[in-house]
């Protein structure tokens, strides 16, 4: 009896990860902790004002890094859970398949409790803030990827960089940028035709 009850909640979740709604709710969820993060750290900053541009280029860095090894060892990887869905992602890249909405603000608080515990408390607040963007600028750029086609050369390369992971799922796990595809051996590169 547990064991069904579990398994229809669980049912239930992935069943609501589908919808567009959960998907517009992450975002709006997640935007809302980002402005309480970046203004509670904001608040909290003890020392000189450079301490903000810091934590705001420094989480934008660190996320790109998770961004990568999220993407490349758990997504593609031989967890049934983390497998199947990316697997969705993959076999229908326009739909809405997301973590359910609840998820990322909770480990994004549970980073952020991390990082109060290790650094001063402004700076860590302004560090998670600055993480959570870089999961809302992932989201939305990996949305727009897949629903916009673009004219401007350099947003058509940029997008097909990921469209390749796609056919190539080996390589170019970054969405949001390549640099940790090229520091790691992992961007595609176009083989040459032999004649």
């Amino acid at each position: 009896m547990k064991r069904s009850l579990v398994h229809s909640g669980l049912d239930a979740i992935a069943r609501m990860s589908t919808t567009r709604t959960n998907y517009w709710a992450e975002f709006a969820v997640d935007a809302a902790l980002c402005a309480v993060l970046l203004a509670a750290g904001w608040r909290h900053l003890d020392g000189s004002a450079w301490r903000a541009p810091l934590a705001l280029v420094l989480g934008l860095f660190v996320f790109s890094f998770i961004e990568y090894l999220i993407h490349r060892w758990l997504f593609h990887t031989h967890i049934p859970l983390f497998e199947q869905g990316h697997r969705m992602h993959h076999e229908h890249p326009l739909g809405y398949d997301s973590l359910p909405f609840f998820l990322p603000p909770i480990v994004l608080l549970a980073l952020a409790g991390l990082l109060v515990w290790l650094m001063p408390l402004g700076f860590a607040l302004l560090l998670a803030g600055s993480i959570t963007l870089g999961y809302i600028t992932y989201g939305l750029s990996h949305f727009i990827i897949h629903h916009v086609r673009f004219k401007q050369p350099l947003l058509r390369r940029w997008a097909g960089a990921h469209h390749v992971h796609h056919y190539h799922p080996e390589t170019n796990f970054g969405v949001t940028t390549l640099l940790w595809d090229i520091v790691f051996g992992t961007r595609y590169v176009r083989q040459m035709r032999k004649l």
